[in-house]
């Protein structure tokens, strides 16, 4: 192993955003449980059941909007229109509840900010200064407007973000095209590359991937599921893979 934690042979880095490098998961979690509480307590009377932390990690976490909203319902066994792209927040559609989420998203993140996690940044740069490369790979469409708040924008050579994978008609997490996009785009290649992610299905899409190097970093005690999942080590925080002695 490198004095980076990682074997030999990765010469690509590939972070994850939300849960990784910034401290935004939980607020994820929160605008979506607000999204989905409204709609099922809407849907079903005040003795609907909320949607949950295992609700978020197994089916939304990860995945872009209107994947996640699909996995969700469809885990209480709900279907409703897909609707379009342009559909108001008020619509009881696939993409209307998609751009209900990412309203109460943007405005938390408006009145609560962006922090990041020092000790990824800490890494990414030592990772940058070892000479390896390095992309940002996430389902948000905000990516680059959050790596900006942070000032990280610079330390990526490749952003693969649900703005990107739309243009290019890339599949979400849990497939694994974001990630081998962000891969060939800076050159290298899967077996080469590791992967650091909080979520499940990042995970997931990092293993069907076939790539040389799975991280889990976990924020909310999902240490045996990453590993069930198909992480190569599992951290609290990224700090852990290296001695900063």
């Amino acid at each position: 192993m490198t004095q980076l934690g990682l074997p030999e042979t990765i010469g690509t880095c590939l972070f994850d955003l939300d849960g990784v490098i910034t401290k935004t998961a939980a607020v994820h979690e929160a605008a979506w449980r607000e999204t989905f509480d409204t709609f099922l307590r809407r849907r079903h009377g005040p003795d609907f059941r909320p949607f949950d932390i295992h609700d978020y990690n197994e089916y939304v976490d990860g995945r872009p909007r209107a994947d996640g909203v699909r996995s969700f319902l469809a885990s209480r066994g709900i279907e409703i229109p897909e609707g379009l792209p342009g559909d108001s927040a008020q619509e009881d559609t696939v993409h209307g509840l998609g751009r209900r989420k990412n309203e109460l998203l943007l405005e938390k993140i408006r009145n609560e900010g962006v922090e990041p996690y020092p000790t990824t940044l800490r890494y990414i740069h030592e990772v940058r200064r070892l000479g390896l490369k390095t992309g940002v790979v996430s389902s948000s469409a905000n990516c680059r407007e959050v790596l900006r708040s942070i000032r990280a924008e610079d330390l990526f050579d490749v952003r693969i973000d649900g703005l990107v994978a739309e243009q290019r008609g890339l599949p979400g997490k849990p497939h694994p095209d974001m990630f081998l996009a962000a891969a060939h785009d800076l050159g290298s290649t899967a077996s080469a590359s590791a992967v650091f992610e909080d979520a499940l299905s990042g995970i997931d899409a990092a293993r069907a991937g076939r790539f040389g190097f799975i991280i889990g970093v976990d924020r909310a005690g999902q240490g045996d599921a990453m590993r069930a999942h198909g992480a190569d080590v599992v951290v609290r925080d990224i700090s852990e893979l290296v001695d900063w002695e």
